[in-house]
């Protein structure tokens, strides 16, 4: 699959799923924007992305959202692919006293900053015929903890947001997927504040609930974003790829 003459602009680029998105399109020859909020994060990444462009931006602000967008295409002249992948799970239970403020960040940035990228960037991906992957979870049809709510209720409203832009996009020529990873091996889990122990329990129990008894690297997620981005996934739109390791099935 060859990228070349392509600008890929990939959100929560700095680590994990989006780090590794960003360096699979690079390696394939694209030109990548890259998202994220730490800069030095987004500067290792880079690295590996031959001349990227580097964003450092906080999605669920819309002043950074226009930014990001704006700067893309005024830096490489087009927008071809768009990933929404930026991404948090921050834990609670509905009777918790914090839940809607827990509730409200995750769905800013969960669901709110993709639809509000995408609404910015649609106008640039018509003029290219381009297409969008956004980037959900298993947990948009199953419940795998009784503090995940928002997290599930964020990436169930992601997978319908992304099915209606593509009945919507399709008569321009524009395509848009969802990938629904399992469990995958990224900073997630440490990035709410977890502390080792905890976060190596938390992957010893998410490989436990998979029936291949294994977590998913990085680089499996961006190989089926590249597919779904190809020429190869040409008549594909509106589609939910699961990458679960069979979690689903359990």
């Amino acid at each position: 699959m060859s990228f070349q003459g392509k600008v890929v602009l990939v959100t929560g680029a700095s680590s994990g799923i989006g780090a590794a998105i960003a360096i699979k399109f690079a390696e394939e020859g694209a030109q990548v924007s890259l998202v994220g909020r730490n800069q030095e994060k987004l500067n290792n990444v880079a690295k590996k992305c031959g001349n990227p462009l580097i964003l450092v931006a906080d999605v669920t602000k819309e002043v950074d959202a226009k930014r990001i967008v704006d700067e893309t295409v005024r830096y490489f002249g087009q927008l071809d692919v768009l990933v929404n992948n930026a991404g948090i799970g921050l834990m609670a239970k509905i009777a918790q006293r914090d839940a809607l403020e827990i509730f409200d960040k995750v769905m800013a940035t969960n669901l709110r900053a993709p639809v509000v990228i995408t609404n910015l960037a649609v106008p640039h991906l018509v003029k290219t015929k381009g297409n969008i992957v956004n980037i959900s979870s298993v947990a948009s049809t199953r419940v795998f903890s009784e503090e995940i709510f928002s997290y599930c209720a964020s990436k169930a409203g992601l997978d319908h947001f992304t099915r209606a832009i593509a009945l919507e996009l399709a008569s321009s020529g524009v395509r848009a997927n969802i990938v629904n990873p399992g469990p995958v091996l990224t900073d997630i889990i440490e990035n709410t504040g977890a502390g080792s122990a905890e976060v190596e329990a938390a992957f010893t129990h998410m490989k436990s609930l998979t029936a291949l008894n294994r977590i998913s690297d990085p680089e499996e997620v961006a190989d089926v974003v590249l597919f779904l981005a190809s020429s190869k996934a040409r008549g594909i739109t509106g589609s939910a790829y699961v990458t679960d390791n069979g979690t689903t099935l359990k």
